[in-house]
């Protein structure tokens, strides 16, 4: 089933190369599905089998002319992605660290990750609670190895010492 292209895809059509066309297409239907980074756009699109090895030179320039014209139109947005990818992993319990990380992956610059982040300055102790609560209870470790078992298992959700202490004491 072929999806319908937009309409400046259609326009540009008639002197657009085929590569560009599956390439455009593929862009859409991934960007239709969910917010992607350029990076990770980029890294697909790079995988999508339409040339031969020897013409590689001939689609990365296509796709670097793609990904420049989707910025252009709002289509694809790091900013949006990084707000997405936020306010996912915060619904999924995930801490600040592991977030950061993450969006870094993407190559999302350390500014825009800081001013997506703003948003949720005073949140991370509470989730990091919440997240602790619904795992092992209401109850405070009674001894060291409960207090360390909690305590590792906030650090691999991603949260910082200094947002693990004070719900551990």
């Amino acid at each position: 089933m072929s999806l319908p292209l937009p309409f400046s895809a259609v326009s540009k059509s008639a002197s657009a190369h085929p590569i560009d066309l599956k390439l455009r297409a593929r862009a859409y239907r991934l960007l239709a599905a969910r917010e992607h980074s350029a990076w990770e756009l980029r890294r697909k699109l790079t995988a999508v089998k339409c040339l031969p090895e020897a013409e590689q030179a001939v689609k990365q320039a296509a796709i670097e002319r793609l990904l420049t014209e989707l910025a252009e139109q709002d289509a694809q947005s790091d900013f949006r992605f990084a707000e997405q990818r936020c306010r996912w992993r915060y619904q999924k319990r995930s801490g600040p660290v592991k977030l950061r990380h993450e969006l870094a992956e993407h190559q999302i610059s350390p500014t825009m990750i800081a001013q997506v982040m703003a948003d949720y300055d005073g949140k991370w102790q509470a989730l990091a609670a919440a997240a602790r609560c619904k795992k092992f209870g209401d109850a405070r470790p009674a001894h060291y190895k409960e207090w360390a078992k909690q305590a590792r298992f906030l650090q691999q959700r991603g949260f910082a010492s200094e947002q693990i202490e004070p719900y551990m004491d």
